[in-house]
């Protein structure tokens, strides 16, 4: 937990305000420049499309589709030139994209780095598509999207996986590679899409650079981890739903203030070029375009009436961590109304959203465990203060409204911590034998942390001191879920090792919850 200097002489530093009007002057004269004409043939010095495709926020009648043109991703400015490229797109109903049913053309600008983010509107509900993007004779690979149920049906079936925290330089992507061959309707994505730190040595890979700060850095950091063909793969294969965590910016950052010394104007300046990469690279709406250090990202999505996605985000309103960061005692400010995650307008917006939720099931998709989860053995209690019990108020609140039946069949779903958990979210976390208002799902990393462990050495302690955690392991891998109008299963899909490539898939638990309770039935694992 930091508190920013001012800027060096005591000048006053850089408001928001200030910030956000030299954002609009820049957004101003780039509007100029996009009356110029763009280059419909253009000439590149190799493929253009090294960056994959993906697509994402889907809905029952539209998709996003998305690519980045890059013929040379490490270079500057991804060695395309300083102007706007005419980028050809369709979309068919099948995979030979012979049936086409819309096709365009998009500009890819160089203020967003020429990445190409269409909306398609005019699809049909609950149907598969194929898509694919063309320039400078130049083609894509073919990707596979997907739309959503209409508003009122009650589908018999959803197939999703949850995936987070991919540290390239920790880990190969093997969980991606097997995440890719599942059959999946859609993937959840919570957070640290890429890492921000300085590369090392003695890693199974390594970064590209030292630690980043400018928007070209941020731009080639995402270039390297996009060039992963698992990765890659796992786009082409579903649309995603994509949040962030911290690692997006700096660690633990929480709104304006940084975990490292900075100035507050350095900081907002940061966290700008951030934001902006994570859109350029991202299958996200319009809505979601970044002014300045600025990003609108929490939003809903409804898979007909069996599940609405409550996608959230816990760094850009969050204020500091009131006890401090790491794993501390809890304090008296943990108790505050002011401390938040979530900021108060995403919070109203949330209950109010959960409240008139017609879904059979509520599905919040963010990033810090919300389980109230103590470290320490024995008497002592130690939480880590930059998860939900750093914020305890906030959490409290956030469970009596499950406790009093304003959520129907509440999961919340949480990435971060490199580590599976399954837990019920009890009403009264000081009565551990309390009943359970909903259940957490956390899903382990795909790379970070690297190789991991089926039972840590602690497991028989934690367990010991929280009777309401019923699965954790420290392995890699995804959260493979199945929701039906009766039923929620899990699956933890993991790998034994990311070190090196080749790492066979297996399944190491799987929990069950049945519409209407909030407990969890750990059920035989099945490896298909």
């Amino acid at each position: 937990m930091v508190t920013p200097t001012t800027l060096p002489g005591g000048a006053p530093g850089l408001t928001r305000r200030s910030f956000l009007s030299g954002a609009a002057s820049l957004a101003a004269l780039s509007s100029t420049r996009l009356l110029s004409a763009a280059t419909p043939e253009p000439k590149f010095s190799a493929n253009p499309f090294t960056l994959g495709v993906a697509s994402g926020d889907p809905a029952a009648d539209s998709i996003v589709l998305w690519t980045r043109l890059a013929p040379d991703p490490q270079a500057p400015a991804g060695g395309m030139p300083a102007q706007a490229i005419e980028v050809q797109w369709l979309i068919a109903e099948d995979e030979g994209l012979g049936r086409i049913v819309h096709r365009g053309t998009e500009r890819a600008e160089p203020q967003w780095g020429h990445s190409v983010h269409v909306e398609v509107g005019g699809l049909r509900p609950d149907r598969w598509y194929w898509y694919q993007f063309t320039a400078g004779g130049a083609s894509s690979a073919k990707g596979r999207t997907r739309t959503l149920p209409a508003a009122g049906v009650m589908p018999a079936r959803l197939r999703f996986a949850v995936a987070n925290c991919q540290h390239y330089e920790t880990g190969y992507y093997t969980a991606y590679e097997h995440l890719a061959a599942e059959d999946l309707d859609l993937v959840v994505h919570l957070g640290d899409y890429i890492y921000e730190g300085a590369a090392q040595d003695r890693r199974p890979r390594r970064h590209n650079s030292g630690e980043i700060f400018t928007l070209d850095d941020y731009r080639r950091r995402y270039a390297l981890y996009k060039s992963d063909p698992a990765l890659q793969a796992a786009h082409q294969a579903a649309p995603w739903i994509t949040t962030w965590d911290d690692h997006e910016v700096a660690n633990n950052y929480a709104a304006d203030i940084p975990e490292k010394p900075a100035t507050r104007d350095a900081f907002l300046r940061r966290r700008a070029f951030a934001y902006q990469a994570y859109y350029e690279h991202l299958p996200l709406r319009r809505a979601a375009r970044p002014t300045g250090p600025d990003l609108p990202l929490y939003r809903r999505l409804s898979y007909g009436r069996l599940a609405q996605f409550h996608v959230l985000d816990t760094r850009q309103y969050r204020t500091d961590q009131p006890c401090g960061d790491g794993n501390k005692p809890p304090c008296p400010d943990a108790l505050n109304p002011t401390a938040t995650l979530l900021g108060a307008a995403q919070r109203e917006w949330l209950l109010a959203g959960l409240e008139r939720s017609p879904a059979t099931w509520n599905i919040l998709a963010q990033q810090v465990m919300m389980a109230r989860v103590d470290r320490a053995a024995g008497p002592a209690i130690t939480h880590s203060m930059d998860q939900w019990p750093g914020y305890e108020f906030e959490r409290r609140r956030i469970l009596r409204h499950f406790a009093e039946g304003r959520a129907r069949n509440p999961v919340v779903l949480t990435g971060d911590i490199h580590t599976n958990w399954a837990n019920e979210l009890i009403a009264d976390f000081d009565e551990l034998g309390g009943r359970s208002v909903g259940v957490e799902f956390v899903a382990t990393s795909i790379s970070s942390g690297g190789d991991g462990r089926e039972a840590p050495d602690t497991l028989d302690q934690l367990l010991a001191e929280n009777p309401f955690v019923k699965f954790h392991n420290t392995e890699r891998g995804y959260l493979r879920c199945e929701v039906t109008p009766r039923e929620w299963r899990t699956d933890y899909r993991t790998v034994p090792f990311v070190s090196r490539p080749g790492a066979p898939l297996q399944t190491r638990a799987t929990f069950v919850v049945q519409a209407g309770t909030s407990t969890l039935q750990r059920s035989g694992a099945r490896s298909g």
